[in-house]
């Protein structure tokens, strides 16, 4: 049996000419704590550095991103985890 290649965020569609820009993919859940071990914000996962350049990545850059983010969250001691339910 051939196993399927893993999905795909989906991405807002692009804003019509003229119109407002397009919103931006983002893992944000507005709880921006910087683990000092792991360098990783423990609301979603991702660097400062990545939080810093978000908005200038491509979607392709954020897409990319956004997969490895389930993944890093075993980075963080658990424990400091349940301070956020």
């Amino acid at each position: 049996m051939s196993e399927r290649p893993p999905l795909k965020p989906t991405l807002p569609p692009p804003a019509p000419p003229g119109g407002p820009p397009k919103a931006i993919a983002t893992p944000c859940i507005k709880v921006c704590v910087v683990d000092g071990e792991s360098g990783l914000c423990m609301g979603c996962y991702r660097q400062l550095s990545e939080v810093a350049t978000w908005s200038r990545l491509s979607d392709a850059e954020r897409a990319e991103i956004m997969a490895q983010l389930p993944a890093r969250r075993s980075r963080i001691r658990p424990d400091k985890l349940a301070m956020f339910g």
